[in-house]
């Protein structure tokens, strides 16, 4: 019976390993960014919010952020890098809380599976300097079906108006 119970731990054992390595060996490749900074760095360009955001994976409250009602005519781009993001064109009202849009401008974003808050979600993150900009959902009301749901703490607006 000893022998039994030795050989089944044994055996257990050995598969909680491989199902460990297996899990290590799909996890998602490690990306490196053209923009790449120290933490002290971020946080002498970044308020303390900003910070939390975009290198923390944080989010602001939901109806606080300044583009959340935001509809004028220009381009979404990183705080932290100035990459352009999204146009204003693909912004649309959602009433989720935060700046929603049905694209971005395209390879502007890396997406990332967050498992976070016991749940699956698909992360957004600038392609240039890797800051968190929030989530990528299925259920947008446009053709794309998609809702980029972006926090306005993790960017700056560019206004298409001339001064001329």
């Amino acid at each position: 019976m000893y022998l039994k119970l030795h050989l089944f731990g044994l055996v257990f054992f050995s598969f909680t390993l491989l199902n460990c390595q297996t899990k290590l060996d799909k996890q998602e490749p490690k990306i490196t960014y053209k923009v790449n900074k120290s933490e002290e760095e971020w946080k002498e360009e970044l308020s303390p919010e900003e910070f939390e955001i975009l290198r923390n994976a944080g989010t602001e409250r939901p109806h606080t952020g300044i583009y959340n009602m935001h509809f004028e005519d220009g381009v979404y781009v990183c705080k932290g890098c100035g990459q352009p993001l999204f146009k204003s064109g693909s912004k649309f009202m959602s009433d989720c809380g935060w700046p929603s849009y049905e694209a971005a401008i395209p390879g502007a974003i890396v997406y990332k599976k967050d498992t976070s808050l016991g749940m699956i979600r698909t992360e957004i993150l600038c392609s240039n300097c890797g800051g968190h900009q929030g989530h990528v959902f299925d259920d947008g009301p446009t053709a794309t079906g998609k809702r980029y749901c972006v926090n306005s703490a993790s960017i700056n607006f560019i206004n298409n108006k001339r001064n001329d």
